[in-house]
């Protein structure tokens, strides 16, 4: 397992120590996760400027810029036209990078301030990064700003079906310009953005679980399941093989993460009793519950293993700052499990009954309550709008938004390694 995150100086005054990061996903046509947006979720965003919002995410990616480079998926951010002509862009990799930019302000909006802002981004277009705009870039005074266009994002609620239709049809005149529709909420949503046209969707539709009445755990869960409920009561390293023995899948997904780079070990790990020796029977616990998100048994889509991934590396990081080591991999179970209904199309609490599982995680999934609880809430605000969740979460315990932004980068990188 690699170390805990750097720890930002507690006693640093600066801005972003009171920024808070959320992150929305970017899928495309086959639920994958394609990029993330990131923006300033922080209680008291009102202190700054936008422009200061966008070069505090710049500055908090150049100085997390180790975790960037493990990390492939592209990051979306919005900027404001001040911070685009500033300097803040000299602190990133652009090839990692979109740049969202909103249309002229109102007072600025005739023809010569459109035309002299697209030299801007010209320049910036030249030095590497990518450019998204909303679809007002479609209107015919942007015309000389939709050929720098990567990325087109519409609203799907300020649109019609038709109206989506004509955008993508229009983009394809433009090589290499995506259609993004954002506000995706529903399966339905997202049927209907994909037979308009788009290429790419975001939102947290894909999260939410679809119980399905009837379903039960297939064999491959239940396999699964076995191999936890085994490493839970410590038995013989001789009853958990025969577990792999009857289904060698198992063997080989648990070998390929314990073995990937995410992992950090400096040998090969070779079979099941290898793995044993190096790290007990309590570590493969986490790994076990690693197993059920990571193997493709559950038919949910690629993007809900991702997040859960994430939420359960982020849970790790944060506990490890303040709970025993025990109970910091409780922290990654809980992360991975709590998005186990929408994996298994069960009821979470019918989902957790045949699994052996410490009471600090079944309190915090089930009840909301016990010692990682907090840190869960903490994880799910660093993906939706409560800002006063997490203004409370983090004041409880005791974090800075330094804390939280570092480990959160560093949870994105690392679930990338482990899921592919």
């Amino acid at each position: 397992m690699s170390p805990p995150p750097k720890q930002p100086d507690l006693d640093s005054t600066t801005a972003s120590s009171t920024m808070a990061i959320a992150r929305q996903p970017i899928l495309d046509v086959k639920r994958n996760v394609f990029g993330y947006e990131l923006f300033d979720r922080s209680s008291d965003n009102h202190a700054y400027t936008a422009a200061s919002d966008a070069a505090l995410l710049f500055n908090l990616l150049s100085n997390a810029d180790s975790e960037m480079r493990n990390t492939s998926k592209t990051i979306f951010i919005n900027c404001t036209h001040q911070t685009l002509a500033g300097g803040h862009l000299d602190l990133i990799e652009p090839d990692r990078v979109v740049l969202e930019i909103p249309p002229m302000p109102q007072d600025q909006s005739d023809p010569e301030d459109i035309e002299a802002f697209l030299q801007t981004m010209i320049g910036v277009h030249q030095r590497g990064f990518r450019l998204a705009f909303d679809e007002s870039v479609m209107q015919d005074a942007y015309a000389n700003w939709l050929p720098l266009a990567s990325f087109v994002k519409v609203d799907i609620n300020l649109v019609t079906t038709d109206q989506l239709k004509k955008i993508a049809a229009k983009l394809t005149t433009q090589p290499g310009a995506q259609l993004v529709a954002e506000k995706i909420e529903t399966i339905d949503q997202f049927d209907a953005a994909l037979f308009a046209g788009a290429k790419l969707f975001q939102g947290y539709w894909f999260s939410r679980p679809v119980l399905v009445k009837g379903q039960t755990i297939r064999p491959t869960q239940a396999a699964i399941i076995h191999l936890i409920n085994l490493v839970r009561k410590q038995a013989s390293t001789l009853e958990i093989e025969e577990v792999f023995k009857h289904d060698p899948t198992l063997s080989f997904n648990l070998l390929r993460f314990i073995n990937s780079a995410g992992f950090g070990l400096s040998c090969e790990v070779t079979s099941f009793r290898h793995a044993v020796m190096l790290l007990g029977l309590k570590k493969l616990f986490r790994w076990a519950a690693l197993l059920m998100t990571t193997s493709g048994s559950t038919g949910a889509s690629n993007a809900v293993a991702h997040s859960a991934v994430v939420r359960g590396r982020l849970m790790e990081l944060l506990a490890a700052q303040l709970l025993s080591p025990e109970e910091c991999d409780n922290a990654f179970v809980v992360g991975i499990f709590s998005l186990l209904d929408t994996m298994l199309g069960l009821p979470l609490g019918e989902a957790l009954a045949a699994i052996s599982l410490p009471q600090s995680v079944t309190e915090a999934l089930l009840d909301g309550k016990g010692v990682l609880a907090p840190f869960l809430q903490l994880t799910l605000a660093c993906e939706n709008a409560d800002d006063t969740l997490f203004a409370e979460t983090a004041t409880e315990l005791q974090f800075t938004g330094d804390q939280v932004n570092w480990a959160h980068l560093q949870a994105l990188a690392w679930a990338e390694n482990i899921t592919g």
